[in-house]
């Protein structure tokens, strides 16, 4: 199992600097109680979680958390604060500001850890739930347009518009990243990623479900004469995905 990553920002605590140090689950990847150093760490080694004291030199957490949401648009890291600072405005602040959590001191390693694992656990879950919904989404968009499931071109399709959804900007780059991508995840070539989607595209259109793909979309935008090529159709799928958000 890979370890996950904890930056610990918070000088005093030598209790908890030993027990991750040597834990078999997490990897203690920094430490500093100096927020200016805290902001130029975590933006380069990214940890899955920072455990933070609210008061540090140079900067405190808050302006660290507030510094990091600007700068990480990915790869944001779960922040626990940790501090003998117990007044509720401070609480609800650091959870407004989108903090994770907040663990008055004196703090336990084992209840530090707790915590963590529930906070991993509930990131799992809800993009496994999300990630659910979405083929769930776009099966039903396939199934409605005349997209047989058993052919191979519907699964490159559906991973193609679970991409697109991704990383949006991947349709302008079809041949050079999307066939690609979808090729190793499926153990092909691009070309057969491609092949196997036109034939889906041909199947659908063949089956004369022309209409369903119009009355979907709210526009009438092909006939029985025209067919959408691999990208628009993928991009007309992940617009829609990511439109409802």
């Amino acid at each position: 199992m890979e370890k996950q990553k904890i930056y610990l920002a918070d000088s005093e605590d030598d209790v908890l600097a030993s027990y991750f140090k040597t834990s078999e689950r997490y990897s203690l990847v920094g430490m500093s109680a100096d927020g200016n150093e805290v902001l130029k760490d975590v933006l380069l080694l990214k940890p899955d979680f920072l455990v933070m004291e609210v008061m540090l030199a140079g900067m405190d957490g808050f302006m660290v958390m507030e510094n990091l949401k600007k700068e990480m648009k990915e790869n944001m890291p779960k922040i626990v604060f940790i501090s003998n600072l117990s007044h509720s405005g401070f609480v609800s602040k650091a959870i407004k500001e989108g903090a994770s959590y907040f663990m008055v001191k004196p703090v336990s390693p084992e209840n530090l850890e707790q915590r963590l694992k529930d906070l991993a656990r509930s990131k799992t879950s809800t993009q496994e739930s999300g990630e659910k919904q979405l083929e769930e989404k776009i099966s039903n968009i396939f199934i409605s347009i005349g997209i047989p499931a058993h052919i191979k071109g519907y699964q490159f399709l559906r991973e193609a518009v679970k991409l697109a959804v991704e990383e949006p900007e991947i349709i302008g780059s079809i041949t050079k990243r999307l066939y690609p991508t979808i090729a190793e995840r499926f153990d092909t070539s691009s070309s057969k990623v491609e092949r196997g989607m036109r034939h889906a595209i041909e199947v659908a259109w063949n089956r004369g479900k022309i209409e369903n793909i119009n009355s979907l979309f709210g526009l009438k935008i092909y006939n029985s004469n025209e067919k959408p090529t691999n990208g628009e159709l993928i991009a007309l799928i992940a617009d829609k995905m990511i439109m409802e958000g």
